[in-house]
């Protein structure tokens, strides 16, 4: 099981600092391109009727391999794939191996305590459950 981790602080966006070493390391270097080396697999969000999908498209990992941090409206996904042990010369290299990090943005409001995430097939798929709407009660003096 894959585990989604929570920030209750604000996102305004990854570039924000917001107090996760993650978030203002990782990220902010990413998006500021100070590490060139983390590659950005593909990643796509859509939306159903019950809640928002992400899948990132990232073979050859395992569920521990994954950093996951939800804060609000911004999803951030982190980690690390590794080559292979052997050595050797390649002829042609479009795979990228190493540390990878990509990040969503969404306006909707979700359920952040019923994010889920599961990897399959080389897909990570992360359901964020849309929240609720809230009914506020007007009392009447």
């Amino acid at each position: 099981m894959i585990t989604v981790k929570y920030i209750s602080k604000p996102a305004r966006s990854a570039s924000s600092s917001i107090g996760d070493p993650f978030l203002s390391s990782t990220m902010v270097a990413w998006r500021s391109s100070l590490r060139p080396h983390i590659f950005r697999p593909p990643t796509d969000l859509y939306e159903t009727d019950q809640a928002l999908i992400v899948r990132v498209e990232i073979g050859g990992m395992n569920e521990d391999d994954f950093n996951i941090v939800l804060s609000q409206n911004l999803l951030l996904v982190h980690g690390l794939r590794s080559d292979l042990e052997e050595k050797k010369a390649f002829l042609q290299m479009e795979i990228p191996f190493g540390e990878f990090s990509t990040e969503v943005e969404f306006t909707i409001p979700v359920d952040l305590d019923r994010a889920e995430a599961q990897y399959d097939n080389g897909i990570l798929w992360i359901t964020l459950p849309k929240a609720s709407p809230h009914q506020v009660k007007v009392n009447k003096d």
